[in-house]
């Protein structure tokens, strides 16, 4: 009895993510994996929101999607009468996508294998769900010492009447999200607080 071919997992990301990985590629300019956090990855389970679509039903049958799930943008390409799957999605919908990972001229892209719609609610929980699964990737003596640096820099920004939460992101070299679960417990325990929505000053 023939085994069947084992099949890649497709991981749960967000498109920046996607992006942000390197993308290895064949002598026959095919993409064979995405490296990413030390993994290989060849399919992905995606959501988003359609903020574009695009059909062309003529000679050469081609399709796209465009999703932003608010990291970044990648679209979902079908071809020939594979196209109909299209058809029920609109720009507005969230959708799940679980599919393999291509590439066209330096162009990532999702073949999809599977294409469903979802409520709204469900990107928030995606991006919640993927902050915290890389909240428990970090060592708790790495959050200590990214919360000192932080507070360091809400401390000495004070002569400026405080700092912009964006100036932390693009100073420190860490991941927003966890970045701005640090800075949420700082709020939290009185230690900063937000004279406006974005900036930071120190309270003691």
């Amino acid at each position: 009895m023939n085994e069947q071919p084992k099949r890649n997992i497709a991981y749960k990301l967000r498109i920046g993510d996607i992006l942000s990985g390197k993308p290895i590629i064949e002598e026959d300019n095919r993409l064979k994996h995405l490296e990413f956090k030390e993994k290989a990855i060849i399919r992905i389970n995606l959501i988003a929101n359609v903020i574009d679509k695009y059909i062309q039903d003529e000679e050469r049958k081609f399709g796209t999607l465009t999703l932003d799930d608010g990291s970044g943008q990648i679209k979902v390409k079908l071809f020939g009468d594979e196209i109909e799957k299209l058809a029920q999605f609109n720009q507005g919908d969230t959708i799940v996508v679980i599919g393999t990972l291509r590439t066209w001229n330096n162009e990532l892209y999702i073949n999809p294998e599977l294409i469903k719609k979802k409520d709204s609610a469900f990107l928030l929980v995606r991006k919640l769900e993927l902050e915290s699964e890389t909240a428990k990737n970090i060592d708790e003596k790495t959050l200590f010492e990214l919360k000192d640096k932080i507070l360091l820099m809400i401390k000495e920004a004070e002569k400026n009447n405080g700092i912009d939460i964006e100036e932390i992101i693009a100073t420190i070299k860490e991941k927003p999200d966890i970045i701005n679960q640090e800075i949420k417990k700082l709020i939290e325990e009185g230690t900063a607080y937000e004279p406006r929505p974005g900036r930071l000053r120190y309270l003691g």
